[in-house]
């Protein structure tokens, strides 16, 4: 193997940020193309349905697109059809474009989810041929359903809930669009209009796909931040990044500090520019794909995020939800956040200071984030 080209913490910090495109003011530019462009970019953005404040997935996007609007997304979705929603390591709005590259997942992993060997057969059937004579639906326009008991903390009383989610998992219907977190159903090949699904891509060619998406929005990738929350790839993404190592398509990086984690990157991207001179400042989801990765979110940033929701009010350090700060390449604050919608106020539950002692230098220009971030809560 060749030497290791040296990299400095913060020199990994600035090539990641520039990879996830949080070291400019607007990126992709603005208005609905923006939002794929950016989902195409980064590859995917992860749903999740806490909304003490705005959503994820909206949250994620405005973070890169200064003037997103919540009806980007949905023209995206459900007119333009350019992202599609399905599982990456959590359910995430996934460009359209790649496609291919999760039906193998359609096919076969579905089968683990041992819920789903609850639905017969002909319930499959039954709302399928519903999809097909009656068009998209929700689960509230099913009222045949009798109530039963749930057996899962995320299951349905209506057990056609079940037998839709199934479906989704095996490619046959798509969610076609979302009210809140109200989801409409509708028969896959329907609403994109294929004739034919597309090809199915070879799992080498998956392998290279999730390379290629982790050296795009990661700028410096190791094994656990390419296969994250999927051990089993492990063993042939290894081969494959020996392989363009081998053709020197990929370098081998040590940076200081993260000697015994080994990490590649291509060696393009290893060009450092300078830190902006006016520093961006960023109100972080906790699960924008800076930070859903905490370990290595630990690694580059020296700072351990704390997703309280889940842990008793006595236990909590940050606050129930707490957003990190990054202001320039250093996380500075975490900052527990709930929108008011009635007073129409964003409220500071919790303010941490993470950073160094002279990160209190930056509470103006935190505070300016935090108004920006108010407006973008309270539009409508």
């Amino acid at each position: 193997m060749s030497t290791p080209r040296s990299v400095t913490k913060p020199e990994a910090r600035r090539i990641w940020l520039r990879a996830q495109r949080l070291d400019a003011q607007a990126p992709f530019g603005s208005g609905p193309e923006a939002t794929r462009l950016a989902t195409e970019h980064l590859g995917y953005v992860q749903i999740d349905t806490i909304n003490v404040i705005e959503r994820s997935h909206h949250h994620i996007l405005f973070t890169r697109i200064p003037d997103y609007r919540r009806a980007d997304l949905h023209q995206a979705q459900s007119v333009d059809k350019s992202v599609f929603e399905f599982w990456t390591h959590a359910l995430s709005y996934v460009p359209t474009r790649d496609f291919r590259f999760f039906l193998r997942a359609m096919k076969n992993d579905w089968r683990r989810h041992g819920w789903f060997g609850e639905v017969k057969p002909g319930d499959s059937r039954k709302v399928l041929r519903r999809l097909r004579d009656d068009g998209a639906l929700t689960i509230r326009d099913i009222d045949d359903d009798v109530l039963v008991d749930k057996d899962h903390p995320w299951a349905s009383r209506k057990p056609s809930k079940r037998t839709l989610q199934l479906a989704f998992h095996q490619g046959k219907v798509t969610i076609s669009q979302r009210s809140g977190m109200l989801k409409t159903y509708e028969l896959t090949d329907r609403h994109f209009g294929w004739e034919r699904p597309p090809r199915a891509a070879t799992e080498r060619e998956i392998l290279a796909y999730r390379l290629d998406r982790g050296l795009r929005s990661q700028g410096i990738v190791s094994l656990d931040s390419l296969c994250h929350l999927d051990a089993r790839s492990k063993p042939g993404m290894r081969d494959l990044i020996e392989a363009r190592h081998r053709r020197k398509e990929l370098v081998p990086v040590a940076i200081d500090g993260m000697e015994k984690a080994a990490h590649w990157a291509r060696p393009e991207d290893l060009e450092v520019a300078g830190g902006a001179e006016e520093a961006p400042v960023h109100i972080l989801s906790p699960f924008d794909p800076l930070t859903i990765q905490r370990k290595r979110l630990q690694l580059f940033f020296d700072y351990e995020h704390r997703f309280e929701a889940y842990v008793p009010r006595a236990r909590r350090v940050f606050g129930y939800f707490a957003l990190p700060v990054l202001v320039g390449d250093e996380i500075v604050a975490a900052i527990d956040l709930k929108t008011d919608r009635e007073r129409r106020k964003l409220l500071v539950q919790n303010w941490t200071w993470v950073g160094k002692g002279a990160a209190r230098r930056h509470k103006k220009a935190i505070d300016e984030a935090l108004h920006r971030f108010e407006r973008f809560q309270l539009a409508d």
